[in-house]
């Protein structure tokens, strides 16, 4: 369907993923091996011209994503395929339908393909699919449909796991790294294993992109993906979906890590999910299980939501900052922009672009939050673009309520 024009868009749900969506599209999001946009753009064949999702993310333009852009800027003429940024469609063939349909996966609406000359979805449809009579042709996909922020944790060892046997299934060789079990290996171009790095392969693959380097001693266990030119300084990492360029340290597990993150040094970080451009303080650790067992509330936009899920770690907005010694309770919320330090346990609800210690926190001033951005981003060779620096500011303003709570 090269022919078509592909966008995602963000439903009602989606637009309340906090803390991540306070900053991206929900397709811009890692799960498995790529972006839930990519792997859009893979299934159908087409570029993704743009992400349909709320009014203030309207000028995200990050390099290397897609857009974010109003319904009237997706094309009134041509096949156009609107589809549910929380949808995880599977690898498949499928015939293109010759006239506009519904796009169906595990029995939910999650979009359109549109004809030439047919008219797009009203906006109520694309803040809920459901909403649309229940007519005309349907086109069934096979894909899982994501509920919440935790279920890309949840779902990701699998994902990661089905995405290497499609996309890098040749088995490679690593002189000078000891392996343990069956699954495959996969490295990108110019990727680099030292001797005596660890490979566990009983539980999974290990797919290294474009660039990445991993210095001995250290142990990787799969499934584990980990993103063009980011390194592996040492520790335990494993069954986590690493972004590219990251800095990644100490004990990883069963985690996603956006991209652009450091977390050089030692400390524990599981079943998380870490935003982009995040700085994780010497020893930063996070909780993911209760002392008593039982499953994980996290807090939401509707207020604190039964995860049903016993492991839980926790969610890092993007630029989220965090001292030496920070220490995270199960099911930590942290919105971007945050800065926390002291070496006292945050709330497990801090607010976006706060700015503290323990429960006693301020504004983040925006002035020095974009200054120290920008320093951040130009030591990796990248800008904070004007599109990013409007969305920051809108997030700044709109969530000032939730701080002087």
């Amino acid at each position: 369907m090269t022919d078509a024009s592909l966008y995602l868009f963000d439903d009602r749900r989606a637009r309340r993923w906090a803390p991540l969506s306070l900053t991206r599209p929900v397709g811009e999001l890692l799960h498995g091996c790529m972006t839930l946009r990519t792997r859009a753009e893979h299934v159908f064949g087409a570029t993704c011209r743009g992400h349909v999702s709320r009014t203030a993310l309207i000028g995200f333009d990050e390099p290397g994503a897609a857009p974010a852009i109003t319904p009237d800027d997706v094309s009134a003429i041509g096949v156009r395929i609107l589809l549910s940024s929380r949808a995880v469609v599977e690898f498949q063939e499928f015939e293109a339908p010759e006239h506009s349909a519904r796009i169906m996966v595990d029995g939910q609406p999650v979009g359109w393909i549109v004809a030439d000359g047919d008219p797009l979805p009203s906006e109520l449809w694309l803040r809920d699919p459901g909403a649309e009579p229940d007519e005309g042709p349907r086109l069934e996909l096979d894909g899982t449909i994501l509920g919440h922020p935790w279920d890309l944790i949840a779902a990701n060892e699998e994902r990661i796991a089905r995405d290497v046997a499609r996309l890098y299934p040749g088995d490679e060789e690593t002189p000078g790294a000891h392996r343990i079990g069956d699954h495959h290996v996969s490295l990108g171009s110019g990727s680099i294993i030292e001797p005596g790095v660890h490979l566990d392969l009983r539980n999974g693959p290990i797919r290294l992109d474009d660039g990445v380097r991993v210095q001995g001693p250290a142990r990787l266990s799969g499934p584990l993906y980990v993103g063009r030119d980011s390194s592996i300084l040492g520790g335990a990492v494993g069954t986590s979906s690493i972004g590219p360029v990251c800095l990644i340290r100490g004990e990883v597990a069963h985690s996603v890590f956006l991209g652009y993150d450091n977390k050089a040094h030692d400390g524990h970080i599981g079943h998380a999910f870490v935003g982009r451009w995040v700085n994780l303080g010497a020893f930063t650790t996070n909780s993911d299980l209760k002392n008593n067992y039982r499953t994980v509330r996290v807090w939401t936009p509707e207020g604190d939501v039964d995860s049903g899920l016993v492991k839980v770690g926790c969610f890092l907005g993007d630029h989220v900052k965090t001292g030496i010694g920070t220490v995270l309770n199960t099911g930590t919320v942290i919105g971007a922009g945050s800065n926390v330090f002291g070496g006292l346990m945050p709330p497990t609800a801090v607010p976006p672009f706060s700015w503290g210690s323990g429960r006693d926190f301020r504004d983040h001033r925006l002035d020095k939050f974009l200054e120290t951005s920008e320093r951040v981003m130009a030591r990796r060779g990248e800008v904070l673009t004007p599109g990013v620096i409007e969305v920051l500011r809108l997030a700044w303003r709109k969530t000032a309520g939730r701080r002087d709570e």
